[in-house]
């Protein structure tokens, strides 16, 4: 995979000398840093009439989670480069269309062209290449559409659309408090793994009511465990309260009232039944749960995850309960730590065993507090993307030249927000900008 010849914004060309001036002693990050942070915009982005299709890379479908963590360092010089803002702005309309045809969708083909996923058991469409339920997928694009409107000021954004988007996601989330008895969605898969599919006849994770909001599956697309995702949990409370906000910018007192009380029920569900008392860490949050008593206990690459808990923002890095969660799932304790001769840190039960993933390396370095442990992270890249200089999903953490998928966009941007983030540069209205 190679960048394309794409005209390079200078805006960007400004960013990548800063890193260059920061990292002058450094030509290894210099390198790394400008072939991920490009790779998005040089690759990705696909220009049709109806504005910005953004493809995974390597998978040609738009996944609602991964656009927009794709896009969303650009968001940094969006203040001052109107093409890059109004590429956002058509990635976000987009998002909007494909939650208004199916909130349960999880990534949609460029056209009604039948790709991707067709013989599942559910509601498919034409457009929707994958129908996994997956709480992020809403939550995303709140945050984004978020963002955007503190980077550029254009409340032309808060408009009747994103209204109708807002009242769809709270719908869902609300029939999700109960899922046993509420829920229309199932999803069955024939001949696969047993992480792609749904049990007991496509119901998925049992659960019983807390507040919290059920998820069939985790950002990795692998089913859930139990009905409760702590993790994407705490990023629908965050998405709530910024959709309240912009609600409230528009005059929606009513809607934003509704939100405040959905999100203020799913936070007193994750704080709850989310918290288990470990005999070695004490209290911490667990991964997933079912309300009833059942727990599982690890922490999963994939963002939203309990690493990512202040990136997130649902409680800043401080946090006693975070600490102590954090030193869980960077401990082998955590059955997805994986330690080895290149890297040590977190992968996912949807890659072999012993392989790290580069975007929770990037959350770790993102959220430590410690120098000394961003410094280690920043060592591990440089020694860990295979001789490619791009980012990849796993990597095996003994021989990182063994990975999976060379073309992954969503890592590639996720090490570029973390290098940045080293430089002083944040997104403007995220947690770590405000930290």
């Amino acid at each position: 995979m190679s960048q394309q010849s794409k005209l390079i914004p200078q805006s960007f060309q400004k960013i990548m000398e800063k890193v260059k001036e920061v990292y002058a002693d450094d030509v290894e990050v210099q390198k790394l840093f400008e072939n991920c942070f490009l790779n998005t915009y040089q690759t990705t982005l696909k220009q049709d009439e109806e504005g910005t299709f953004v493809i995974t890379g390597d998978i040609p479908a738009m996944w609602l989670r991964d656009s927009s963590a794709q896009v969303r360092p650009y968001l940094m010089v969006a203040s001052e480069d109107k093409e890059v803002a109004q590429m956002l702005k058509q990635v976000i309309e987009r998002q909007w269309k494909y939650i208004l045809l199916d909130p349960y969708a999880n990534a949609f083909n460029q056209t009604a062209n039948n790709q991707g996923h067709q013989n599942d058991r559910t509601e498919m469409s034409p457009w929707i290449w994958e129908r996994k339920y997956e709480i992020d997928s809403l939550a995303f694009p709140i945050q984004l559409t978020y963002l955007y409107w503190k980077a550029t000021g254009d409340d032309s954004i808060l408009n009747d659309r994103l209204k109708e988007v807002i009242e769809t996601i709270y719908h869902v989330w609300k029939v999700e408090q109960n899922h046993e008895e509420q829920s229309p969605y199932l999803f069955e898969r024939d001949d696969c793994r047993v992480s792609d599919t749904l049990l007991r006849a496509g119901k998925g994770g049992y659960s019983v009511k807390t507040g919290m909001t059920w998820s069939g599956f985790r950002p990795s697309d692998d089913a859930c465990l139990y009905g409760y995702l702590i993790p994407a949990n705490m990023f629908a409370v965050v998405a709530l309260q910024y959709a309240e906000e912009m609600l409230g910018k528009m005059n929606e007192l009513s809607l934003a009232e509704k939100i405040r009380e959905l999100a203020s029920e799913i936070k007193a569900g994750i704080e709850k039944y989310g918290i288990v008392n470990h005999p070695i860490f004490g209290d911490m949050y667990a991964y997933e749960t079912d309300g009833a008593g059942n727990f599982n206990l690890m922490d999963d690459a994939n963002v939203p995850s309990l690493l990512a808990i202040p990136y997130l923002g649902y409680t800043d890095a401080t946090d006693p309960v975070y600490e102590n969660t954090r030193n869980f799932i960077l401990s082998r304790h955590n059955p997805y730590y994986y330690e080895g001769a290149a890297a040590e840190g977190i992968g996912s039960p949807h890659t072999p065993d012993h392989y790290i993933w580069h975007i929770s390396l990037s959350i770790q370095g993102m959220t430590a507090t410690s120098p000394a442990e961003k410094k280690k992270i920043v060592e591990m890249f440089k020694h860990t993307h295979g001789s490619t200089y791009y980012m990849h999903e796993g990597f095996d953490a003994a021989r990182p030249e063994n990975f999976t998928r060379s073309w992954f966009a969503w890592a590639n941007s996720m090490f570029s927000e973390f290098i940045l983030s080293e430089i002083g540069m944040f997104v403007p209205g995220s947690p770590l900008a405000r930290s």
